[in-house]
C-alpha cells in the first residue's frame, strides 16, 4: 500500500497572527509547526500500513507533501519523526499566494507525478482542516481534481479487498460510506491521537532527504496558481483590538444592582 499524506506548515496556533503587505498570513521558522490535524493523518496512514500484515513494511510507502518555502521543511521534519519514509516540498516563486483552488490543482499534480514515478498511489489521507484557515474544503476539491472518491470527516477508518470503508458523525447521525480505492480520506481528530517520537526517530528525521520540486516538475499551467488565479484576496487587515481592563467590584450590599446596570449597559439583559 503506498498513502500520500498531505501536510501544512502553519503558524503556531498561540502565536499572534499577521499578515504581510501582499495580505498573505506570515509564516517564520520561529512560529510555524506541523499542522496538527495533519499528524492524525500522518498517524492514519501508518496505521493503514502496519495494519497490512500479509505484506513487508519495507513494501509499503508513506508520503508527506508539502507546499511552501523552505522554511515547510519543518512540517516534513516532524511527519519523518513520526514515521513517513518519503517527504516532498513543492516550491516556485509561482505558487506564492495561491488560493483553495489552486492548493488543489498543485496537491493533484504532484500526486499524478507520484504515480507516474513508481507505483500507484493507494489513497490520500488528510487532516480534516488546516489550523491557520480553517477552510476544511481541500480534501474535496483535491478529489475533484484528481477525479477520486471522497470520503469526508472519518472517525473510524478500515480498508480492505481494495476498498474503504468510514464512518462519520454529522448533526447527531452515524453514517457509514464506503468507496473503492484510491480515494481521497478526510480523518477527525477524534479517529486516532499521534504516536509520539522516539528520541532516535528525532534524531533521523534531521538528515532524511527531502525532495523539492518546482512547476517544471508538475503537469500544470502556471497561470492556474499563484495570487493572479486567486479568488478571493485579503484587502485589509487590523491588529485584533485590545480587551477592556477587567473590572474588579468589591460587593458591599449592592453587588447585584452593579451587575444588573453591567449588563443592561452592554445589552447583555
Amino acid at each position: 500500500m503506498r498513502v500520500l499524506v498531505p501536510v501544512k506548515y502553519v503558524p503556531d496556533i498561540q502565536s499572534d497572527r499577521r499578515f504581510d503587505d501582499d495580505g498573505r498570513i506570515v509564516r517564520t521558522l520561529a512560529e510555524g509547526t506541523l499542522n496538527e490535524l495533519d499528524e492524525v493523518a500522518v498517524e492514519v496512514a501508518l496505521r493503514l500500513v502496519e495494519a497490512d500484515t500479509g505484506v513487508p513494511r519495507e513494501e509499503h510507502e508513506v508520503i508527506a507533501l508539502t507546499i511552501g518555502p523552505a522554511d515547510a521543511d519543518l512540517a516534513l521534519r516532524k511527519a519523518y519523526q513520526l514515521g513517513v519514509d518519503y517527504a516532498v516540498r513543492v516550491t516556485d516563486d509561482a505558487i506564492i499566494g495561491s488560493d483553495y483552488f489552486a492548493t488543489a490543482r498543485l496537491l493533484s499534480a504532484a500526486t499524478k507525478a507520484l504515480v507516474a514515478d513508481d507505483r500507484p498511489i493507494d489513497a490520500v489521507v488528510t487532516g480534516m482542516a488546516a489550523l491557520d484557515s480553517l477552510g476544511s474544503v481541500v480534501s474535496t476539491l483535491l478529489a475533484a481534481e484528481l477525479e477520486w472518491p471522497q470520503l469526508l470527516l472519518a472517525r473510524s477508518l478500515q480498508v480492505s479487498d481494495g476498498r474503504a470503508r468510514i464512518e462519520r458523525e454529522l448533526d447527531g447521525v452515524t453514517e457509514e460510506l464506503t468507496a473503492p480505492l484510491p480515494a481521497v480520506i478526510s480523518v477527525t481528530d477524534h479517529i486516532a491521537a499521534p504516536r509520539y517520537p522516539n528520541f532516535s526517530s528525532i534524531v533521523a528525521a534531521r538528515t532524511k532527504p527531502i525532495d523539492v520540486w518546482d512547476m517544471s516538475r508538475l503537469a500544470i499551467d502556471a497561470e492556474l496558481v499563484g495570487q493572479s488565479a486567486a479568488r478571493t484576496r485579503v484587502i485589509s487587515a487590523a491588529p485584533r483590538p485590545e480587551k477592556d481592563p477587567v473590572i474588579v467590584h468589591v460587593d458591599q450590599g449592592e453587588g447585584g444592582k452593579e451587575l444588573a446596570d453591567f449588563l443592561i449597559s452592554r445589552g447583555l439583559v
